[in-house]
């Protein structure tokens, strides 16, 4: 019987990793632009810690790790996409 390893990915924030299933995925689409939790292209993870989600410097952090630029109206947006994010307690955060 073969076994399935969980993918492991870093958050931008942390830099601790974590399951990709516990992360938010943020993607830059070539055709779509930013994109939440789908879609193909470059891609960044952040976890579901409020210390790394309301980190200040996110927005530039989100801006190198996806390699473009990102509209000043981003952050509300993000903030939407956060709280209507689906957070299962993990005991380990």
């Amino acid at each position: 019987m073969i076994q399935k390893n969980s993918v492991m990915r870093r958050c931008i924030s942390c830099r601790n990793t974590y399951d990709r299933k516990n992360l938010l995925k943020i993607t830059k689409d070539h055709k779509l632009g930013i994109i939440f939790q789908t879609g193909m292209g470059r891609s960044a993870y952040i976890c579901k810690s409020k210390k790394c989600y309301s980190d200040s410097k996110i927005k530039k952090k989100l801006q190198k790790a996806l390699k473009t630029y990102l509209e000043p109206n981003f952050i509300d947006i993000f903030e939407k996409e956060i709280s209507s994010f689906n957070y299962f307690p993990n005991k380990g955060i």
